[in-house]
C-alpha cells in the first residue's frame, strides 16, 4: 500500500452497516486513482460515510438540490494546486462523502456488489478531487474510462457495458 496516502474514514450514520474490508477497498480505491493519474505527492483524503438524509442535508447547503445523492466531492485543490498539511507535509485534496444507503440501493438496482458501487463512487469522487468533471460529454467519456480502469484493477469490472447515447 501506499506511504505516501493518508486515507480518513468516518462513519456518520447507522442505516448501512460497513462491511468488513470496505474501509482497505476505499484505501486501495483511493491509491488506485492517484497512481493512474501518476499523482507521486504524498496526499491525504477525508471520506465520509452518511445516510440519504445526511447526503441530502448537504446536497441542499452546498448544491442548492433538496434530494439525496449517492456521492459529493468536495476538493480543496484548484488547478492542480492544494492545500498542504503542515504537519506532514501531504497535499490536502478534500472530502468525500458517500450516501452508503444510496449506495446499497444502487448496487441492488444495478445488479452488482455493494463493494463495486462503493469503491465506483469513490474512484468517481476522488477523480473529482483532482479537477475533472463530467458535464461535456467528452469529459463525461474520459472520467468513465478512468473509474472502469481502477474497477477493473482492483478486480471490480462492470457486469454489463454501458452505452453513450449518440
Amino acid at each position: 500500500m501506499n506511504e505516501k496516502l493518508r486515507v480518513i474514514i468516518s462513519n456518520n450514520q447507522k442505516k448501512v452497516k460497513v462491511p468488513t474490508g470496505i474501509r482497505m477497498l476505499i484505501r486501495r480505491c483511493c491509491h488506485a486513482v492517484l497512481q493512474l493519474e501518476e499523482f507521486s505527492d504524498l496526499a491525504e483524503i477525508s471520506v465520509t460515510f452518511t445516510d440519504n438524509e445526511g447526503i441530502r442535508e448537504l446536497n441542499r447547503q452546498y448544491r442548492n438540490i433538496d434530494a439525496p445523492t449517492d456521492v459529493l466531492s468536495f476538493p480543496m485543490g484548484e488547478n492542480g494546486v492544494y492545500d498542504t498539511n503542515l504537519e506532514t507535509g501531504a497535499k490536502i485534496l478534500g472530502d468525500v462523502v458517500i450516501s452508503l444507503e444510496k449506495a446499497a440501493e444502487q448496487a441492488d438496482a444495478f445488479g452488482h456488489s455493494f463493494q463495486r458501487e462503493v469503491a465506483y463512487l469513490t474512484a468517481h469522487s476522488v477523480l473529482h478531487l483532482l479537477g475533472y468533471d463530467h458535464i461535456e460529454k467528452l469529459e463525461k467519456v474520459r472520467m468513465r474510462e478512468k473509474e472502469e480502469l481502477v474497477m477493473n484493477q482492483l478486480g471490480l469490472p462492470a457486469s454489463s457495458s454501458y452505452i453513450i447515447e449518440e
